[in-house]
Parts: structure tokens; sequence; C-alpha cells
């Protein structure tokens, strides 16, 4: 039973087609039929229905504790988007990965362990690779299948793919509170005695009558911060930096509204909404040309779709809009990046709901989109030569989704429904200002939401609006209660995927590490519920924690937190200390606080962009001197994987001028400032002695947070 209303967003009819069968699957399925039409109903004692990550991990654990387990999978292939596109993993701090979710990744690194797998690169040349490491979080798509196809031959248990739940009367059969049996497309009949929805949709969830939610709630349902509308903090850089004009006819609001912008005023700030985060293919693509094709160009491309983009550009916005996170071989998970990207605002609201064919014109809208895209960027004259340069040296990997034009099976949704249990984790969780105490796996990962909406501001420009990046400053736990229901509406269900959680929570637990650790956790609750003849709200949890560190779960964390306020007060570090808002900017520079630690009320970055030789793109701290003299320089950033390796910093100071290189991904140092040196600087403030940070030479994001001036005795 759904909390929320939800109106119906009209798409264009899309013609729905068989997908092909993978051949990875050809034995699995020779083994265990999936098309067995009995008349009989088929009994397991764990019915786990959704084959994604979550799904397998489900299956392989009640499959390890000698209980009969089917998986179901809607589609013709297992992992969802583990093996689908999401090869750079999103996983904030590793150590909480455990049991066989960190088995997955240590199966990764056993892969690439092996010479013969660096088919088009050294395993020296690619920096994530680190032969030290038991584990490794990035991969291609092909490796993570047939992982992912190990663990279930390895587990032996009955896998059917290509059918459906029947979403219709009686589709899921529920009897005293508890489901006795689901029936698929086609009429065959599964009962068990525990069931585990491990879909992104929660579909079981919704058929068998439990409550849940679409959208984003009122930062005041729940007592949080960032979780409903937020223009005023619209900082980001996934947005338009420039003014582009949203209407049919420059200037014309008569003229209508150019496709992609909604006609709806975005909401009250802080307000909740019914909303869900877009959603986007993770294309795999590749840079070696003998194993890239180029990127096709629909049969129904419509250039009106991307004239929002080509206005941005000429605005002069020249950022290259998308992220490519560097998998092995010279491949990508690519992500979106910037105000026009892969992200197809505001066209999957009806998603979550909406009927199988109605998904599927959804899902053939979303691709023809991004196709159209990637062949704009590519092709198309109005893109500026610059960007077209750089897209050039991309196309689609040919070795990966051969059955597919090398296009990813799944579509990445990020969100769909959530459950509403009689516990919600919410940002107070996430941030450890409330600590649970029956956790069954940990989140560590950003409190991450995508853009919601695109609407036409108060001065008449476009405007994204959504996107949510701050870091809970930790790992955190995730309490049995949100993947159980209330007792009244299902005895003998969990769900892993579709939690009970409000929208900005769920969107740092939303990472498939954590989805195998929550799958492997609900298949261990419903394994003990049903030795205990009880109810998955009964389940013992001193026992439930006992198995699941037996199995290497990881429930709590023991290790050093970061700082558990966000920012330093530029006022309480010691010296002359110039703060980025004090800078002055060249070029274009984003603000963000994503991850803690900053001097300030935030730090700004490049976009990961302005990098050549020609850029132009600069910020310049000019320190007020109180007394000349010797003084230690010091500059601060906040590390992470994507930020730049060779940053070049000037220090212009009384006696001349010198240069400095940085590595923005490693510690700063332990008060979070790195010495770049000491030089003479006069007394007083003028414009021959500053600080300059470049982004010359640069690949990945440049930081610019604050240049501390330190005096020397």
């Amino acid at each position: 039973m759904k909390t929320d209303w939800l109106p119906v967003v009209k798409g264009d009819q899309m013609k729905l087609e068989r997908r092909l069968l993978p051949t990875l699957f050809i034995t699995l399925l020779s083994v265990w039929p999936a098309g067995m039409q009995s008349a009989e109903p088929q009994r397991f004692d764990v019915v786990v229905y959704g084959g994604t990550s979550a799904g397998v991990a489900a299956a392989v654990q009640v499959a390890r504790m000698k209980k009969t387990v089917v998986l179901i999978e809607p589609a013709q292939y297992l992992g969802g988007l583990t093996t689908s596109g999401l090869g750079w993993t999103d996983s904030g701090n590793k150590k909480v990965i455990g049991g066989i979710a960190r088995e997955f990744y240590q199966r990764v690194k056993r892969h690439y362990d092996d010479p013969e797998s660096w088919i088009y690169e050294k395993s020296q040349q690619y920096d994530r690779y680190r032969p030290k490491d038991d584990a490794m979080w990035t991969f291609e798509p092909h490796v993570a299948q047939r992982i992912m196809n190990d663990f279930v031959k390895e587990a032996g248990f009955k896998v059917v793919l290509g059918k459906r739940l029947d979403r219709g009367q009686g589709g899921v059969r529920v009897e005293d509170g508890r489901i006795d049996s689901i029936r698929i497309e086609g009429g065959a009949t599964y009962r068990g005695r525990m069931f585990i929805d491990a879909t992104y949709e929660g579909d079981l969830m919704a058929a068998a009558g439990v409550s849940y939610a679409i959208g984003r709630e009122s930062n005041d349902k729940y007592g949080e911060m960032l979780n409903g509308v937020a223009k005023k903090e619209n900082t980001h850089s996934h947005r338009f930096l420039v003014d582009v004009d949203p209407y049919v006819v420059p200037g014309d609001p008569k003229s209508g509204l150019l496709p992609g912008v909604q006609c709806e005023r975005p909401g009250a700030e802080g307000g909740g909404d019914h909303r869900v985060q877009a959603y986007c293919f993770r294309m795999c693509m590749s840079n070696v040309p003998e194993n890239r094709v180029p990127f096709p160009k629909p049969e129904n491309y419509d250039e009106r779709r991307y004239e929002l983009l080509l206005r941005n550009f000429e605005a002069g916005d020249l950022r290259v809009p998308m992220h490519p996170g560097m998998l092995p071989n010279g491949k990508t998970d690519t992500n979106n990046n910037c105000a026009f990207s892969t992200d197809n605002l505001g066209m999957n609201y009806d998603y979550p709901d909406a009927s199988y064919a109605r998904r599927g014109e959804i899902l053939r809208e979303h691709e023809t989109y991004q196709k159209g895209l990637m062949w704009t960027l590519a092709n198309h004259p109005r893109v500026p030569e610059s960007v077209r340069k750089q897209m050039s040296v991309w196309g689609l990997a040919k070795d990966e989704f051969t059955d597919n034009g090398n296009w990813p099976h799944q579509i990445y949704v990020r969100e769909a429904r959530r459950m509403v249990g009689d516990f919600v984790m919410t940002e107070a969780d996430c941030r450890r200002t409330r600590v649970v105490k029956d956790s069954i796996g940990m989140g560590s990962y950003n409190m991450d939401s995508h853009n919601t909406q695109r609407y036409v501001t108060r001065e008449g420009f476009v405007q994204n609006e959504g996107d949510v990046q701050v870091s809970p400053g930790g790992p955190y736990m995730i309490s049995y209660r949100s993947i159980v229901p209330r007792r009244n509406e299902a005895k003998n269900l969990l769900v892993p995927v579709c939690l009970s959680s409000s929208h900005i929570a769920y969107g740092s637990i939303r990472m498939e590490p954590v989805f195998m650790i929550l799958g492997q956790s609900a298949a261990t609750a419903a394994c003990q519920a049903i030795e205990a003849k009880a109810a998955v709200q009964d389940v013992n949890y001193n026992k439930l924690r006992e198995r699941l560190e037996a199995d290497k779960q990881v429930l709590t964390f023991s290790g050093p937190y970061p700082r558990r306020i966000p920012y330093v007060d530029p006022a309480k570090v010691p010296g002359i200390v110039v703060d980025n808002t004090q800078a002055k900017l060249t070029g274009q520079w984003m603000s963000s606080r994503s991850t803690p630690g900053f001097v300030g009320r935030d730090y700004i970055h490049n976009g990961n962009s302005a990098q050549g030789t020609e850029s132009k793109a600069r910020v310049e701290f000019f320190p007020d001197i109180p007394k000349a003299g010797k003084y230690e320089v010091r500059i601060s950033w906040v590390p992470h994987a994507n930020r730049a390796t060779k940053v070049t910093i000037g220090i212009h100071h009384a006696k001349g001028h010198e240069l400095a290189e940085i590595n923005q991904r490693k510690i700063a140092g332990k008060d979070g400032f790195h010495s770049l040196g000491i030089w003479e600087f006069a007394a007083g403030k003028n414009d021959k002695q500053y600080v300059v940070i470049l982004t010359t030479r640069t690949t990945g994001y440049v930081i610019a947070d604050a240049v501390q001036f330190l005096p020397v005795k």
C-alpha cells in the first residue's frame, strides 16, 4: 500500500524488444530449467525474488545454511548493476565491507592478479590495482558476471531467469499475515516459508500489501536537514553555471518549454515531493581503438532533446558532461556529470509504481535519450571542438554486453519504492547522532542524491535541483528493523534493497556492497526464523549477530572516525589564514561540502575541467601580513580518489616566486595542511604577494580550500 500520491508522466510509446539469453547462462539453465510449468507449486524454504547483487548474496547464504532456495530474476542475467556497468564501486570505508560482499571483491582481485587478465594495458599502468590489497574495487562488467555465475554454481541452488512476478490480483497469496506463495507470469507458483524481496523496485513487497513511500520526505518529517527541496543550497557542480534560456523560442515563454524542463514550480524549500532522483545507464566505454565502437545514433534521434545542452555550451560552459571512472583495460564506468548529462531528469517519476509495459516505455526512452546524448557530444557541429576532441577517443566497449549492442542490460534504478516499517533509517542514523543497537551491516558512503528536477528560475533561466553529496563522517550501523515490515503486514518477508529509509539516508545506503551485505544478513535472519518457527520480527538478535559475525560480516567499526564536525573554523587555525571565500577566482569554480574536514564554510573545485596548457582557471590567495619576516606557507585540501595528482602551486613572495607540486589524492597532513616551504614576506597586503593554484597539466578535480602563513621565529 503506497503512502504517497504519485502522478503519471506521459512518455513516447516505445516498442519493447526481447533480449537474447546471454551465453554465460546456457549451461546454468540447462541444469536448472526455468520453464517448469507444473500444476503443483514448487516448495522452498526461502524464495528470493530479484537477482540483484543482494539477491545473489541472499540465495548463496541460504544455500550455505543448508536450506532450500530458489532465486527468481525477471531479466536474463544476475547481478543487477554490479554486472551491468557499475564497476567503479561506491564503497566509502572499505574496512566495513565483509561477508559475501568482500568475497566478491576478493575474487575480483584474484582475477586481476592473473597477468593474462590485462589485455589492453599492464597492471602497473592501472593505479587502482594494488598488489598487496586483499580486494579490488573496480572491475569490468564481464568479470563481475562471471564471478556472480561462479557463486551460483558453487552454491548449487535453483535459478529462474526471465520470469516476472504476476503483480495482478492473486499474484502474491497472503494468509494470516504471511506470504504463502507467489505466482510468476506464465502460471508457475512458488511456495516458501520465507520470502526475500531483493528487487530495486520493491515489487514483491508492494504486491504483498506492505507500506512504502516514493519521493522525498520533507525535512520536518524525520527531523532532517538534507532530505527535501533545496534551492538555496544548490551549489553542487551538477547544475547550470551559466544563464541558459529554457524556452523553445529564446525569451518567449509563450513558445513553450524545451524538452526536459518541467512547467511545475520546484516546491517549497525543505518540502517533500513525489520526485525521484534521476536514472541513467552506467555505460562501459573504451579508449582502446581496437576495442571500441562508435556511439550509435538512435533511429528516432530528436535534436530538440539536446537544445539545452547546446545552448549551455554556447553560453560558455565547456565542461565535458560525463564522468568516465576508469576500469581495467582502458574501460570505464561512465556516470553523470555537470549540468546536462546522462541523468534523464524528470522522466522516471512514475517508474516505481508503473506497469511492466509502462516501465518498458520509460527504459526505452532513457536508452534513446542517452545514446542520442553521446552521439551529440561526439558529432554535433554545435558542440565545441574542444569537447568533440575529448570525446573522439571514446566509444562503447566492443567486448562488453555483446548480446545487447554493447549497451548495459540494467538501468541504474537509484531509488524507487522505499518500505515504511516500524523503524525508518534517517539522516540521524547516518550521522550517528542516533546509534542503532541491532546492526546487520554498515554503510559509510556519502548521503548521495542525484538531481530530481529541472525547472525555470524566477529570473527565467533553467536550473537543476535535488543533487546532494554530503559525507556522513564515517561508517554507521544499519538496523535489522529497517529490513523488516510491520508485523501486521508481513511476518515472513525481508526487504534488504527497498528497505525502510528516508530518501536522504537511502542515498547513502543504496550502494551495491551494502546491498550484498544486507542481502546476506536478510538470508541469515530468514533461516533462523525458520529454525525458530518465528516471525521475522521475532528473530533473536543475539543469535543473529553471532552468526553474522561468524560469517565475517562487519557490524561495528572500531577504527578512528574522521573529524565529527564537517569543517574547520578559520578563526581557530593559527597564523594568517586565507580561505577560498576570500580568494580571487578566475574561470569556473564550484562550491562543495561533500568531503568533511575543509576550512570554513566550503571548498571549491574545477569540476574536473579547464585542465589544458591554455587554461586560465586559477585561485589566488592574498595574505595580509602583519609584520615583515619569514613565513611558512601551508596549503589545505580535502583528499579523495578523484582528485588531481599534479597540481601546480605558485608562491609569490618578497624576493621572487617559486613553484611547487602537490598530489591532492593524498592527505595533506595531520592537521589538514601541507607545507610548501619558507619564504620572506613584506608587511601588508599587495598584488605581488600571493599563492596561486593552477589547473594546467592536471587530470582530476583540483581543490582550493585555504592557505596558511605561519611566522617563523
